[in-house]
């Protein structure tokens, strides 16, 4: 019998991808195990820039927060985070879950998910602490990135649940309309 469990990214792959992600070069000839990428899987990238997804090097500024985040390929495999199916890890078994595709790793990807952002994930309470701490929706860019590495997105529905689970009293943090930042009036001194 198949358990299920809770899996709820907020952000598709492709998303992930168009926001940027992993410096651009998640399926690079320099970034992971020196194979091609999966036939399967190419008509995801179909009008996404090869420079999020294949660029040669890993390049900050294509992230989402222009920050160097993630570990390497060699510290992945050392971990023995990789199936024999998705060789460039969880990235690309997303994209095949996403898909419909289904298989023996799926209960052990969806339990790393849960453990780095799901409801109780600890990234996923880390960030929405440094955020209330902070005042500031922009605090922490390298867990945020992290973050959106594995399809999560902060948000304000998030954040006010975290307020609640853990007795913090709610601050209303100014968003902007463009993009979830906040409002330029939040860096004005009230």
């Amino acid at each position: 019998m198949v358990q299920m469990i809770e899996f709820y990214p907020n952000t598709t792959p492709r998303e992930m991808f168009e926001e940027g992600i992993m410096g651009g070069s998640y399926f690079g000839p320099n970034a992971g195990p020196k194979k091609k990428m999966d036939p399967a899987i190419k008509d995801m990238f179909i009008g996404i820039d090869k420079d999020l997804y294949m660029a040669p090097t890993y390049r900050p500024k294509r992230n989402k927060f222009k920050v160097r985040s993630g570990m390497p390929y060699s510290y992945w495999k050392e971990m023995n985070w990789f199936s024999q199916r998705d060789p460039y890890g969880w990235i690309e078994w997303y994209i095949k879950y996403d898909m419909g595709l289904r298989c023996d790793d799926d209960y052990r990807q969806i339990r790393r998910w849960q453990d780095f952002c799901g409801k109780n994930g600890r990234w996923r309470k880390l960030i929405y602490r440094r955020i209330y701490e902070a005042n500031d929706w922009q605090a922490s860019p390298r867990i945020q990135q992290s973050l959106l590495h594995w399809g999560y997105r902060v948000n304000q529905e998030d954040y006010d649940l975290w307020c609640a689970m853990t007795n913090h009293k709610y601050k209303e943090i100014e968003w902007c309309h463009y993009g979830g930042l906040p409002s330029p009036s939040a860096y004005m001194n009230h």
